[in-house]
C-alpha cells in the first residue's frame, strides 16, 4: 500500500524538480533576455533617467552657489544674531521660509 501512493502519478506531477518547471524556468529566463536585450527594450526610460540625474545636478550646483549672499558676514556677537533675526523676519514675510 505504501509503495502504491508513492509511486502515484499524482505524486510524481508535484515535484519541484521536475522537467517541465524546467522548461518554464528556461522559457522565462529566454524570454527575459540578457543585460543587453534590457538595455535596448529600456534605452528610452534610461536615457531620460540619466538626463534628468544630470538635470538635477546642474540645478543643485547652481543653487547652491547662485544662494543669496550673506549680509550679516562682517558682524560678530549680539550684532550678528540681530542682523540674522531681522533677515529672518524680512524673509519670512517675503514669503521665503528659510529654517538655517
Amino acid at each position: 500500500m505504501v509503495l502504491d501512493s508513492l509511486s502515484s502519478p499524482h505524486r510524481r506531477s508535484q515535484n519541484p524538480f521536475s522537467s517541465s518547471s524546467l522548461r518554464k524556468q528556461i522559457q522565462a529566463r529566454e524570454e527575459l533576455g540578457n543585460c543587453s536585450t534590457l538595455l535596448q527594450r529600456h534605452r528610452f526610460l534610461l536615457t531620460m533617467l540619466v538626463l534628468l540625474a544630470f538635470l538635477c545636478t546642474v540645478y543643485l550646483y547652481f543653487a547652491v552657489t547662485l544662494g543669496t549672499p550673506e549680509t550679516c558676514s562682517g558682524l560678530s556677537g549680539t550684532k550678528k544674531a540681530l542682523c540674522k533675526l531681522e533677515e529672518a523676519k524680512a524673509s519670512v514675510a517675503k514669503g521665503k521660509l528659510k529654517f538655517f
